[in-house]
């Protein structure tokens, strides 16, 4: 399958990479992004992991992506995306929010849209895993304690998404993850900052190597439901692990 990583030189889009190219199943991997996105190191330069792998660079992600013929062509025929792109929690602060809001949520769907409509005909479903949080509020009259603006935005999305997706219901495939904190070894903010946040706000953890391999299992595989919450993350991560 071709598999598109959106935002792909961040944190989470690394390690999918890093795992998407060491799949037999995902035989074209196409990092999105709006700089150049490195090969992962421990990739051999011309192996069979490096054959697969694309990087794209975008002005921006809102699109269009068709104005640019080569980046047309290399994004055509995609089976699914895996969204990463946004603006995090913690530094959502230093931004204006209609500027949150462009990054989080309008060139979401608009990448949604465009990607869709860039696959050409094909008669399976267009696979769309979008990367949310824990604390993304659906339910638009609530106000959430925490970053209530945003995290009402990121529900917002999150709905707007599985709209697309419902109107769309043969052609296109949501699957929404909804992780707690992520973490990878980092001594600060994983062994210190983390916990602390865990303690305090409750908010769960899970091994950024776990979430991003449930990611692509839904990407390649799908999912039981469209939306998958932190435990169900963890669990499935869990299974995946014992397949092994």
């Amino acid at each position: 399958m071709k598999l598109i990583i959106a935002g792909a030189t961040g944190y989470v889009a690394t390690e999918l990479i890093r795992q998407s190219l060491r799949r037999p199943d995902i035989t074209s991997v196409v990092a999105l992004a709006r700089k150049t996105t490195p090969i992962p190191n421990d990739v051999t330069p011309g192996s069979s992991e490096a054959a697969k792998f694309t990087s794209v660079v975008v002005k921006d992600y809102e699109g269009p992506y068709d104005a640019d013929e080569s980046v047309k062509t290399a994004l055509a025929g995609a089976d699914a995306c895996i969204w990463t792109v946004a603006i995090t929690p913690s530094k959502s602060s230093a931004f204006p929010f209609e500027e949150v809001r462009r990054v989080c949520q309008t060139s979401t769907l608009a990448g949604l849209r465009a990607l869709h409509a860039s696959r050409g005909a094909k008669t399976s479903p267009f696979r769309f895993v979008y990367m949310s949080g824990i604390a993304a509020e659906r339910d638009q009259t609530k106000k959430p304690p925490f970053k209530p603006e945003y995290s009402l935005m990121r529900g917002e999305t999150e709905n707007q998404i599985l709209a697309y997706t419902a109107e769309h219901k043969s052609d296109v495939e949501a699957v929404i993850v909804k992780p707690g904190l992520i973490t990878n070894g980092r001594i600060v903010q994983d062994n210190i900052v983390a916990p602390l946040i865990g303690m305090l706000a409750g908010v769960p953890r899970i091994p950024l190597a776990t979430l991003a391999t449930v990611m692509l299992d839904a990407a390649v595989n799908g999912a039981k439901s469209d939306t998958l919450v932190h435990n169900e993350l963890d669990k499935i991560g869990k299974t995946l692990e014992e397949k092994k």
